[in-house]
């Protein structure tokens, strides 16, 4: 039997889906014997030169992660997408923006202006700005344009799995690596993991939610038995997907989201807004005068960041308007 081959790329992300590949540990060493690993940038001298120069199709699966912040990272999603049977989006970055997304709060010029003029360590007099093409003495020189807007791997190119995770927990990726090295695979589009919420699965004590404020986590010494939100600490396992191994639940943290959405959300951040609203009892407005409901609303001090940390790109918000 032929050996299977594969590719991972990393675009725009901060390469922890690179480093929990081999999170795997010596399992890693069972996919070698069934794959050739054709591309692998942090791991291998692969020139985009020699990708181009491959047969459409010669990848079966490739494992790209990372949000689309670049014309580079574009490019790449469309050439591996030409060049591969199945493209996966693998990690919360490539699957639904991550935390890259959160500069869309932002244009080009503020980002640009932030970290070359304003920064308390930079000295920049005359103002110079990375531009995507410079002559100089010894010819031009050409860099990658830096989009105003993130994206994900999905809105640029025909994505055919996403595993979702920032990153990907090791059990959720030795069950991916079966599928496509065995072939037993669900239909496309799929989200490689299970499609229950944490909340669901949530070993903690729940009782009925009537909580009148809310703490962030160095404002309380949180109960690890205990639900969080019945504590008053945000945790987005209500309209998050499962399948992460419950491992910042079991650090006696909250979750934060990096799994993504269930099948039947179709805005994480308003699921959860929506969750709060009803434990908070907001709903029911009648008992609530105007500077309570302020009150409450004021306690969360980054609403995008908590609730959209990892989504934005792919929300209904996608990005904030800048005139």
């Amino acid at each position: 039997m032929s050996k299977a081959n594969i590719a991972f790329y990393w675009a725009s992300s901060c390469g922890g889906c690179e480093v929990a590949v081999l999170d795997i540990n010596e399992k890693i060493l069972d996919v070698i014997e069934k794959a050739n690993i054709l591309m692998w940038p942090v791991a291998m001298d692969t020139k985009y030169e020699d990708l181009r120069k491959m047969k459409d199709k010669s990848i079966d699966v490739c494992f790209f992660n990372g949000a689309i912040r670049t014309s580079e990272n574009e490019e790449l999603a469309h050439l591996l997408r030409k060049k591969s049977k199945l493209l996966v989006a693998f990690g919360s970055c490539a699957h639904e923006g991550c935390v890259p997304a959160l500069a869309n709060l932002f244009n080009k010029k503020l980002i640009f202006d932030r970290a070359y003029k304003e920064t308390e360590t930079t000295v920049n007099p005359d103002g110079i700005l990375p531009m995507p093409s410079y002559e100089v003495k010894e010819g031009r020189i050409t860099i990658p344009e830096f989009y105003d807007t993130v994206k994900t791997l999905d809105q640029v190119t025909c994505v055919d799995y996403y595993i979702p995770g920032c990153p990907p927990s090791p059990n959720i990726i030795e069950e991916a690596f079966n599928m496509f090295l065995t072939g037993n695979l669900p239909p496309k589009g799929a989200v490689l993991a299970p499609i229950k919420a944490l909340c669901e699965e949530c070993p903690r004590i729940k009782k009925d939610k009537n909580i009148e404020t809310i703490y962030r986590m160095y404002e309380k010494e949180a109960d690890p038995e205990k639900c969080f939100l019945d504590q008053g600490i945000i945790c987005m396992g209500p309209a998050t997907r499962s399948g992460c191994g419950h491992q910042c639940i079991n650090g006696n943290m909250p979750c934060t989201g990096c799994f993504g959405k269930t099948p039947e959300i179709t805005d994480q951040g308003a699921k959860m807004i929506s969750a709060l609203t009803s434990v908070l009892a907001v709903e029911n407005e009648v008992d609530l005068d105007e500077k309570k409901v302020e009150e409450l609303i004021s306690k969360i001090v980054d609403p995008v960041g908590t609730f959209y940390r990892y989504s934005l790109a792919s929300s209904f918000i996608k990005r904030k308007v800048s005139k």
